[in-house]
């Protein structure tokens, strides 16, 4: 490349002969819309038309490279566990063209983070060895006394707040944050910059949670762009601090654990270590956070459901969880891109093709649950594909399913009534998202 060059992401390869179903056409815009997926019941109906229409549609929205939507619940695990000719590296989540051209000028590459979820195998493998024994069951295990306490202790500042509060804000938000920070080894002072953080990088595109305001009024995908390096770079300072004193005094936390760090003998890069303590701290417990309500609020608009988790809240609780985490679905998607030539229900995908991996239609599909579209706290079997499939299952799922257990066997065992006091929201966001707002009022 010469030096005036300007690194450029991949073409889509098009076959001139393709084009949209009338299914795609008509819903191509509204999946990759963060608007809709603040309206669930929009989205809902698009991906229930493509489902039934033409479930491995071709896509081509306006202002975003081409893509496959895939939208059936056994075509996404079929992907997903072909992680070779599948894989996360050249593109894992959907991005504004122009904002992936910048990204490419500026690093000569697809990414802006090296995280799990943009590496592939052998580094995926061997940076996912360095903590996993972490959020393995047996050592989650080890922490369910202290969960618990962190759990009675938000309960108990829930039921102190008299009667009325916003549970979103004010608990599922909080609760999941103290318990990953704990593992991490962040101090309690810490955690609210953590948490605005968060949300400035996984809201970055909702006009109440994104770092620059005035994006809001329709600000262009490069300031955006802005926005979240600024973000990143605050979150670089902070864990450059973390790392100097682990190294300095070690202690029983994941970020000595990353700090220290070595792959094949060499100490991991910086971006690497930098890049991991973010997908620890942000991921570790936004999804959570979002599940947690997202329950919360499924059960409140069934009361037939709630009735069978105050009635039984030990015995619910597991059942209650996965729903929880299906019907919520926090995170929307990942992407994948062909390694080859592939047949996918007839549909001929193309090396260099991406794939959107559609979660929330694949958590409805009608071929897998019964009744999807109705929340049900003793769901069983349930198929959830919320944590992925494959290579790159989430990390972190025995923690969620723990953590929020343990919260809502503790709320629902002392709560006599719980009901909505207004009108839910919901965060404004195709990649990760769920309720922002659940204003409840309760007896204790």
């Amino acid at each position: 490349m010469s030096d005036t060059a300007v690194a450029q992401p991949p073409k889509t390869k098009k076959d001139p002969s393709r084009r949209m179903s009338d299914a795609a056409r008509a819903t191509s815009d509204l999946i990759v819309s963060p608007d809709v997926y603040a309206h669930m019941d929009q989205l809902d109906a698009a991906f229930l038309k493509l489902r039934a229409e033409d479930p491995v549609a071709w896509c081509e929205p306006e202002a975003f490279r081409p893509f496959w939507a895939v939208t059936k619940h056994a075509d996404i695990m079929e992907i997903s566990r072909q992680n070779k000719l599948f894989t996360n590296g050249e593109r894992e989540m959907l991005s504004y063209e122009s904002a992936e051209e910048r990204v490419y000028a500026q690093t000569g590459g697809p990414h802006l983070l090296k995280t799990l979820v943009q590496l592939d195998d052998p580094m995926h493998y061997k940076l996912r060895h360095l903590t996993q024994d972490w959020f393995m069951p047996h050592k989650v295990k080890t922490r369910e006394e202290a969960i618990r306490t962190i759990a009675k202790e938000f309960v108990d500042r829930m039921e102190d707040m008299g009667g009325e509060c916003d549970f979103q804000q004010e608990i599922a938000l909080h609760y999941p944050l103290r318990v990953i920070m704990q593992i991490l080894g962040v101090p309690v002072e810490d955690e609210p910059m953590m948490l605005k953080l968060t949300q400035e990088i996984f809201g970055a595109q909702d006009p109440d949670l994104m770092r620059d305001k005035s994006l809001s009024e329709g600000g262009d995908a490069d300031k955006g762009l802005s926005s979240i390096q600024e973000t990143l770079a605050q979150f670089f300072m902070y864990f450059t601090n973390i790392t100097q004193d682990r190294r300095a005094n070690p202690k029983d936390d994941v970020s000595t654990v990353i700090a220290n760090g070595a792959v094949d003998g060499e100490p991991i890069g910086q971006l690497e270590a930098m890049s991991y303590y973010i997908i620890v701290a942000a991921a570790g417990h936004d999804t959570t956070s979002a599940s947690t309500g997202g329950g919360v609020l499924g059960m409140l608009n069934n009361p037939a459901q709630l009735k069978k988790m105050m009635d039984d809240p030990k015995g619910m609780s597991r059942t209650a969880v996965d729903e929880a985490i299906r019907w919520t679905t926090p995170v929307k998607h990942f992407m994948r891109t062909a390694q080859d030539d592939y047949e996918l229900r007839g549909r001929n995908i193309l090396k260099g093709e991406s794939l959107l991996l559609c979660y929330p239609s694949g958590n409805r599909d009608e071929e897998v649950f019964d009744d999807p579209f109705e929340f049900r706290v003793d769901r069983s079997p349930n198929k959830i594909i919320s944590f992925g499939h494959g290579g790159h299952m989430c990390l972190g799922m025995h923690l969620a399913r723990l953590e929020m257990q343990a919260i809502y066997e503790e709320l629902f065992s002392r709560v006599k009534s719980i009901e909505l006091a207004g009108e839910p929201s919901f965060i404004r966001a195709n990649f990760v998202g769920g309720p922002k707002s659940i204003p409840v009022r309760y007896k204790f």
